[in-house]
């Protein structure tokens, strides 16, 4: 393992080892080359994967599983589903020390409200402020991530010096088609949520690059395996919910690529199919009561409703058909809905033009 040593002698570099330690009293750092500590959020505890083992997820299939099995690693793996700057800093630096070997994380997202932005894009045009939970994040990201950031990485440095530190972007989660029933994102919205990923890997490759590690950027392996791909890296809706939107067990192994060429593929014959798909009625129902959960013909989005030109009573109507226990009835009223949130993104964007 190629591991970055760093010291604070670079003043005393013409002054003979020996005495530089005599008079300093510092002793480098020794890292362990088989310790390995996984920080991080969801991407990095393996979410997507429909492996969960605890309350933080920590997949057998998450990346840095894959990684400490390819190269023969010991995993301590930290990573939490949910977790942000702040969580890293207060559950997660601490399993750090002076012979840890490899740090990997991926972390922010939820910082900037991931999961958030993501169910406000998911509604109906007429329903929803993606623009708005978008912006906001921006906000974090611009105003208070980089404070944030920087203390993240001034605690690894501290906790591991000797350590090999690489943190991991996000990739790009859409193609700006949405193939799921139980899902409105407009190709307007895919795009601006894509740029606000670019925003945020350029953020923490500045930072990281600036503390002198090594920065992961997974758009590239992920470009042609996003959501409605014709191979997915990353799950569109899925059940249970928490499965939605992370990369899956392929996406995993290509992400423990790119921290560590080859180690996903080296590890690959491990991993076994997914086989927790539904069948298509299972599948419908579930749409279906993911649709039910926006509470379209609640009295405020009925309102909504009406003043974006769209007919309450027909709203009403494919609702109720939602219920039905025809599952082409339910299909066909998924259907409809789709067609009338991308008429209405039509009739937004004619309106701007």
């Amino acid at each position: 393992m190629d591991i970055r040593r760093r010291t604070s002698l670079t003043a005393l570099t013409s002054i003979p080892a020996g005495l530089a330690l005599a008079l300093t009293g510092v002793v480098p750092a020794q890292a362990d080359d088989t310790a390995y500590v996984a920080l991080g959020d969801s991407f990095s505890a393996g979410t997507g994967t429909r492996n969960s083992t605890d309350d933080c997820y920590r997949s057998p299939y998450g990346y840095p599983a894959l990684i400490a099995g390819a190269q023969g690693l010991t995993l301590d793996y930290q990573a939490c589903s949910g977790a942000t700057t702040a969580d890293v800093l207060a559950n997660q630096v601490g399993s750090l020390g002076p012979d840890t070997g490899l740090v990997t994380m991926t972390i922010g997202g939820n910082d900037l409200g991931f999961a958030d932005v993501i169910t406000e894009c998911a509604q109906p045009g007429w329903l929803s402020d993606c623009a708005g939970a978008i912006a906001g994040g921006r906000a974090i990201l611009q105003n208070e991530l980089p404070g944030r950031y920087d203390a993240v990485l001034g605690a690894i440095a501290a906790a591991a010096p000797a350590a090999d530190v690489r943190i991991g972007g996000y990739p790009h989660l859409f193609n700006g088609e949405d193939c799921n029933a139980a899902t409105f994102f407009s190709p307007e919205e895919m795009a601006d949520l894509n740029a606000a990923t670019d925003e945020l890997d350029a953020l923490v490759e500045q930072k990281t690059l600036g503390a002198g590690y090594t920065f992961v950027d997974p758009r590239d392996a992920f470009d042609g395996h996003a959501v409605c791909d014709d191979v997915e890296w990353v799950n569109g809706l899925s059940w249970p919910i928490v499965e939605s939107f992370h990369p899956n067990r392929d996406g995993n192994i290509g992400y423990a690529d790119e921290f560590w060429p080859g180690s996903g593929s080296a590890a690959a014959a491990t991993v076994p199919a997914d086989r927790t798909a539904q069948g298509v009625e299972a599948s419908v129902r579930q749409e279906a009561d993911a649709v039910l959960a926006m509470d379209l013909a609640s009295p405020a989005n009925l309102r909504a409703a009406q003043a974006a030109g769209i007919s309450p009573d027909r709203i009403t109507g494919l609702v109720e058909q939602l219920r039905s226990a025809d599952t082409d009835v339910v299909a066909g009223a998924l259907a409809e809905l789709s067609a009338l949130d991308e008429q209405h993104d039509q009739r937004v964007v004619a309106y701007r033009g």
